[in-house]
C-alpha cells in the first residue's frame, strides 16, 4: 500500500537525482502536472500534462528544479518535502511547502492522463501537523 512519507532534506539530493536516473532515463517517458496551492488565490495549475525529463535538488541556490521538455519550473527554499511512491521507486505524487507556506503538487504518471485521481477533495484546507 502506498503511504506518504516526509523526505530528510539530507536525502533530496540523491533521492531525485536517483529517482530521475533510474526511472525516468530508463522506463521512458514521464508526464506531470504542477498544482500550487495558495489560501488566498486558491489552487491554480502551473503545468498541466507535460513530460517530466528529470527532478534535482541544488543546495547551492537551494531549488527543486523540475525539467519539462521546454521548460523549467524552481521551486527555491523548500521547507519540507513529501513524496508517494505509487508503484516501488516510482514517484506518484511529489508535495513541496515553501518557506512561505504555500504548497505546489506535482503529479507525475508515465503514461495517460494526468488528472488526479484522488484530487484530495474534502482535504483541502488540511494541514499537516
Amino acid at each position: 500500500m502506498a503511504e506518504t512519507k516526509q523526505l530528510p532534506r539530507a536525502a533530496w539530493q540523491e533521492y531525485f537525482a536517483r529517482f530521475t536516473r533510474e526511472r525516468l532515463r530508463n522506463d521512458g517517458p514521464a508526464s506531470a502536472t504542477v498544482e500550487v496551492m495558495s489560501p488566498t488565490l486558491g489552487d491554480q495549475f502551473e503545468v498541466s500534462a507535460v513530460r517530466l525529463l528529470g527532478l534535482a535538488y541544488d543546495p547551492k541556490s537551494n531549488a527543486l528544479e523540475v525539467e519539462f521538455e521546454d521548460l523549467e519550473h524552481l521551486i527555491f527554499y523548500p521547507k519540507e518535502i513529501w513524496v508517494l511512491e505509487g508503484e516501488p521507486g516510482f514517484l506518484a505524487t511529489l508535495e513541496v511547502v515553501r518557506q512561505d507556506g504555500l504548497k505546489e503538487i506535482i503529479y507525475i504518471r508515465k503514461s495517460g492522463s494526468l488528472v488526479p485521481t484522488d484530487h484530495r477533495e474534502g482535504n483541502r484546507n488540511t494541514e499537516r501537523a
